[in-house]
């Protein structure tokens, strides 16, 4: 037999070519897998050729690192029927192993048809050598080089199939996994070529009849195959990186979509579904409540002081007061409720309920919980709710009519006195028209100039002399006649219409003030009510300022009431905007007295000058009653605190007799003199008679 040698370092090349070969493999599974059905196809096809001419070329390469004593060369048609089969081989592999499953009866029926195709592959290139006389075989041998070929293409496979997801872990184990594959493909190759012998004497027909020759071929085909297997490799890793950079950027886009669909459906501040959510949210209540036969409650609520908060401590405190509130809402309802923010401090709540008593027990438990201090930049505020509620389908059979019978309902609430809820009747339907109605004038209200003061006399107790007036406000509307303030001066606080309001008053009265005084009634004062909204207005100081400097009003001629409840309320910011008041020469009056909370540890602190006791305590005023006792209480009070008392609502005679010997120093009432117009007013001054207009006190 002719002795053979093998080239050490084209072996070692046929070994560094199976190794790519096996890694572009893995790698090409991967992207077949995870690509789309078109790009699959493609490739498959460029991934199976590029695999192929791997594979053959590292058989090639092999066989030309083996050499006979004699000349050798391979015919160029086997030749190119092996690298056929090589490619066919490749691309069966890479289908089977990119499939979702590969249960075992495809496994192994993969590996015999994939083994077969190497080792046809291997002996088809042999045969092209032309041998003569033909090649001899170890039998033995080649059964064990086809039951390596078919060993290494199930190994091939199973690891393919199951490292065809990307990922860190999966790329490591992957060069593992490349360099078990190409040591087996290695190990069938040359298995293969252990199995053959040459007789002595043989020839080589490739040689003799022109076939290719290698001498010189083998570096080419080495550049050449490593140049084919790392375009494929290239390729495969750069679309990976576009796909996993598609990928991201989708995530991304999803994300931001999420986002932008949060941001059109959300209210920012609160996080709350907005009014398009809410919208919708509503809607499918009722559907699925009529499916039930359940109904659904919607409550309607807003916030009773959240304005004067807003312009006495900024947008930034009042931002924070309603996402505390929100929180408060939040967690006293149930999960599948919805609370949504509609408004700058309206919120909305649907629930779906049994019985309107379970609508009642929710709305109770809100007032309650919103009523409770809120602690917010060192300051304790207080605000309450006014909540109205509609039931579906007895109030309303449709969403938005839903929406409108809770408004209607939470803006009755609000004229009883507020903190409290009110379920829908339909008698406020009327009423709603008419508030709309009246909301509408009132704005337009000030503009044509349907505003005006009337003065209600006070005088030195008993019976005179007249001391001052207190102002008024009264509005001439063009066909409702006149309105009271208990009619707009509510609707007008909760707009916050009172604040430019109540700048006219001060305004007006300084100037009618100035006039009396020219007129030669200079011992005269003004007193003027102000609104707990408009007192906690960041301009209202300013706007006093204004109007004394603008009338030049002299010092202690301004009277400005402010209730118990307003100047308790917080009492550090109160205690700054009274001071800055008596600064300008203004005296300040605590008006409705008794009727709050007044630590006298607070009240002492006041600069205030006058304690005016509530007309609740005079309307029934008894000797011997506990009204009496109670303005005997504040009367000791304030001459212990150096103040000057004076008592609203005087009535009768005994009423006035009694307050004089209790020791009040001002009374005020109808008994007296009764509000009136300026004109009017001028008369009693003029002619010192009681005034007796029929306009009542507000």
């Amino acid at each position: 037999m002719l002795s053979g040698s093998y080239n050490t370092p084209l072996v070692l090349c046929s070994v560094l070519v199976a190794l790519l070969a096996s890694y572009t493999a893995l790698d090409l599974v991967g992207r077949i897998h995870s690509t789309s059905r078109a790009a699959a196809r493609w490739w498959l096809l460029g991934g199976g050729t590029a695999l192929g001419i791997g594979i053959w070329s590292m058989h090639f390469i092999g066989m030309m690192a083996f050499s006979l004593p004699i000349e050798l060369a391979y015919d160029v048609p086997l030749t190119l029927l092996s690298l056929l089969v090589a490619i066919g081989a490749s691309m069966l592999a890479l289908w089977l192993a990119s499939r979702d499953r590969l249960p075992w009866p495809h496994l192994g029926a993969g590996a015999l048809m994939m083994g077969a195709g190497i080792a046809v592959m291997h002996y088809t290139g042999m045969a092209s050598m032309e041998m003569q006389p033909g090649i001899v075989y170890t039998p033995e041998l080649v059964a064990a080089s086809v039951v390596i070929a078919v060993l290494a293409a199930g190994a091939a496979l199973w690891i393919a199939h199951q490292l065809r997801q990307y990922s860190k872990r999966v790329r490591h184990l992957r060069m593992g996994a490349a360099v078990l594959m190409a040591l087996a493909i290695v190990a069938m190759h040359y298995t293969g070529m252990a199995a053959a012998s040459f007789p002595l004497g043989s020839i080589c027909g490739a040689a003799e009849g022109g076939g290719l020759n290698t001498t010189g071929l083998s570096f080419p085909i080495i550049v050449a195959t490593v140049a084919v297997l790392s375009v494929a490799l290239i390729t495969s890793v750069l679309d990976l990186r576009m796909e996993i950079s598609t990928a991201q950027l989708s995530r991304s886009l999803a994300a931001a979509n999420q986002e932008l669909s949060h941001l059109v459906l959300h209210d920012n501040l609160t996080k709350l579904p907005n009014r398009l959510l809410l919208g919708d949210r509503l809607k499918q209540a009722v559907e699925h409540a009529e499916a039930a036969k359940n109904q659904v409650a919607v409550m309607f609520l807003d916030l009773d002081g959240f304005k004067g908060v807003n312009d006495s401590f900024g947008h930034q405190t009042g931002d924070q007061l309603l996402v505390q509130v929100a929180a408060r809402i939040r967690q006293s309802v149930r999960a599948q409720d919805t609370v949504a923010r509609v408004g700058g401090d309206e919120f909305v709540l649907v629930a779906t309920v049994d019985a309107p008593q379970d609508a009642a027990a929710i709305a109770d438990e809100l007032v309650r919980l919103i009523d409770e201090p809120l602690s917010i930049n060192g300051h304790e505020l207080l605000v309450t709710a006014s909540i109205g509620i509609a039931i579906h389908p007895s109030d309303a059979s449709t969403p938005d009519d839903l929406l409108k019978a809770a408004d209607t309902a939470m803006y009755h609430a609000k004229s009883l006195g507020r903190n409290q809820y009110c379920f829908f009747e339909s008698s406020m339907k009327t009423n709603g028209a008419s508030h709309l109605a009246l909301l509408q004038d009132l704005r337009l209200a000030l503009k044509r100039q349907e505003f005006e003061l009337h003065y209600q006399p006070k005088f030195r107790a008993p019976d005179g002399p007249l001391t001052g007036v207190e102002a008024l406000l009264r509005w001439r509307h063009p066909t409702r006649g006149m309105v009271m303030p208990d009619d707009f001066i509510p609707l007008a606080e909760r707009t916050g219409q009172i604040v430019t309001i109540g700048e006219w008053v001060i305004d007006e009265a300084c100037r009618q003030l100035a006039d009396w005084r020219a007129r030669g009634r200079e011992d005269l004062s003004m007193a003027v009510n102000i609104s707990p909204v408009q007192f906690s207005h960041a301009n209202f100081v300013p706007t006093v300022r204004d109007a004394l400097e603008r009338h030049r009003i002299g010092t202690d001629q301004l009277v400005l009431e402010i209730t118990e409840t307003t100047a308790m309320r917080d009492v550090d910011a109160s205690l700054v905007t009274l001071h800055d008041l008596r600064e300008l020469g203004v005296r300040i009056s605590i008006d409705d007295f008794g009727t709050g909370y007044s630590s006298l540890l607070y009240l002492k602190r006041l600069p205030a000058s006058e304690l005016k006791i509530d007309r609740g305590f005079i309307s029934e005023l008894k000797a011997g009653s506990e009204d009496a006792a109670i303005v005997a209480s504040i009367i000791a009070l304030g001459e212990t605190l150096n103040l000057n008392i004076v008592a609203e609502g005087v009535e009768t005679n005994d009423q006035q007799a009694l307050l004089t010997q209790l020791g009040c120093d001002s009374l005020q009432g109808y008994l007296l003199g009764r509000p009136v117009s300026a004109h009017d007013l001028e008369k009693v001054l003029m002619e010192g008679a009681v005034p007796q207009a029929s306009a009542s006190k507000q």
